[in-house]
């Protein structure tokens, strides 16, 4: 009797472990997917401009228009899950955001792409957080820093291989195929998902408040207008983006008051009492800023002033991946085991060290230098995301964590826009100083022009000649303004240490909620 019970455990424990598995491959596919889009496309924009006769300006709404219909409607996903079911609105995402995919590519005019990307954002705001939530729901809480550290190769990955592939897929085939390859994903996530996920119960108790969910859109979406368009604009030269600051900053100002005094607002005030929660909100939006910044520069500068091709650049980017892949796996054998606070702050230091090591980078710095501090910054980044995603939801109320997985998400999201803005405006600000400053010593009396004069490899007597001193100028300036947001970039991620202190070990925190179950729903179903 003993044996046979004996053998249905096993069974059972085996069958959890097996439909674990496939909910994980599912969402993960899901995630991979949504993170490939937000940069997969950047590559592919000059030839969509070409194939669509459209000026620079024009072209940008492909990218604008995800990022501002995604960051409005991803606060959504709380309460859409806890009215419809998590599983249903995570199904009907994945096919939704796979559709648009193919009507993407498939536009023949910029409105027709524009209108399609933006329904591709609707859809795709909710797969991170919803994959994230699952996992967690799927997982025993002892295993959840294992489950992140799945997830968070997704996380991490995609944008960080999005420009190798996204180039590739352009220069072999044409500009769709950033596109059309997300139909595998999709179809195996959807089956998966239908399969496998198990569904939560679908309440009407929750009401949905409109003033609230009005005036986060207005702020989230005059906020990413401003970020995405200021530098074509000339920020605050431009009416337009003096307008969506205003708007971005009176309307988040109301949403404050709004949620502080509402009875049903649109998300509770309470979540941020918790203060690993509140802390890891700060961490990951100062770890958005790294992410994507350093994506932003780095290819620009290895091409203008190194002189690699788009193909040779996105292969040495690639191992950096490679790092947050290694480093992932690590720490989720490392869970359990060592505080993640200490993780997190081993995840910064190196961080910050690879990108000291990249303010010493010069135009003449060899391939091998560039992969080996793109593995070390990804290593570094790999230490941080995994154990912040454990500690962040680590004493979270789990009534909280669908609200709380997409705040996650949308601080990272919105840390990333920041970033990328902070480091194009600042190095466009640096570029004109150091060509100022470097301009100052073109003079008669410098002793370096004089020799260059007397060799006849420099002139300023001729248009020529100066113009080919006035290269070197710009060359010089541009090369040291890249190193200044290296050094900017190190000093943002050391500024995330002090959060550090406000967070509590969860592996000594004490029970979330008495109301947690002590099963997870896998188990419980088997």
């Amino acid at each position: 009797m003993s044996h046979s019970a004996s053998i249905s455990a096993s069974t059972s424990s085996s069958d959890s472990g097996m439909r674990r598995g496939l909910i994980t491959v599912s969402v993960m596919l899901a995630t991979i997917m949504q993170a490939l889009d937000t940069t997969i496309a950047n590559v592919a924009l000059p030839h969509m401009q070409g194939s669509m006769s459209a000026t620079q300006d024009q072209i940008s709404w492909v990218l604008t228009s995800y990022i501002v219909a995604a960051a409005i409607f991803m606060p959504l996903t709380g309460f859409l899950t806890e009215r419809f079911g998590r599983k249903r609105i995570f199904t009907w995402s994945v096919i939704g955001f796979t559709i648009t995919s193919m009507l993407c590519g498939a536009a023949q005019n910029l409105d027709q792409i524009v209108i399609f990307r933006l329904l591709q954002g609707i859809f795709g705001a909710s797969l991170v957080p919803l994959s994230q939530a699952v996992l967690l729901d799927t997982y025993p809480r002892e295993k959840h820093g294992s489950a992140m550290a799945i997830w968070g190769i997704g996380v991490m990955v995609g944008p960080i291989l999005g420009p190798s592939l996204g180039g590739w897929l352009t220069e072999m085939y044409n500009w769709r195929w950033v596109f059309y390859i997300n139909l595998p994903f999709g179809l195996l996530a959807w089956f998966g998902i239908s399969s496998f996920v198990q569904e939560t119960p679908a309440s009407n108790a929750r009401r949905f408040d409109w003033t609230g969910f009005a005036l986060l859109s207005l702020a989230l979406g005059a906020l990413q207008m401003m970020l995405d368009r200021g530098e074509i604009s000339d920020w605050f030269a431009s009416r337009e983006i003096v307008v969506e600051a205003l708007l971005a900053a009176i309307a988040l100002y109301m949403f404050i008051a709004h949620i502080l005094t509402s009875k049903h607002p649109f998300i509770e005030p309470s979540i941020f009492k918790d203060r690993n929660f509140s802390s890891g909100l700060v961490i990951i939006f100062l770890v958005g800023v790294i992410l994507l910044a350093t994506m932003a520069l780095l290819p620009p500068f290895m091409q203008n002033l190194m002189g690699y091709p788009v193909l040779d650049v996105g292969l040495m980017l690639a191992p950096r991946g490679v790092g947050s892949m290694c480093a992932m796996i690590l720490v989720g054998r490392l869970a359990g085991k060592i505080d993640p606070r200490f993780k997190i702050l081993f995840g910064l230091l190196l961080t910050s060290f690879s990108l000291w090591e990249m303010t010493l980078y010069t135009a003449n710095t060899n391939a091998s230098e560039i992969i080996r501090t793109g593995i070390i910054q990804g290593f570094g980044l790999g230490f941080i995301f995994v154990p912040l995603s454990t500690v962040t939801f680590s004493t979270l109320a789990p009534r909280f964590r669908n609200d709380g997985t997409a705040l996650f998400s949308l601080m990272r999201n919105i840390g990333s826009s920041i970033g990328i803005s902070i480091v194009i405006t600042y190095l466009a600000q640096r570029t004109q100083a150091n060509h100022a400053a470097f301009a100052d010593f073109i003079h008669p009396f410098n002793l370096s022009l004089q020799q260059g004069i007397q060799n006849g490899t420099l002139s300023i007597q001729s248009s020529t000649g100066l113009a080919a001193i006035n290269s070197q100028i710009n060359a010089q300036a541009a090369t040291l303004a890249y190193l200044q947001d290296f050094r900017l970039m190190m000093w943002i991620t050391l500024a995330a240490i002090p959060m550090l202190l406000l967070m509590r070990n969860p592996l000594r925190a004490t029970p979330i909620s008495p109301s947690e179950p002590k099963q997870n729903p896998v188990s419980a179903e088997n």
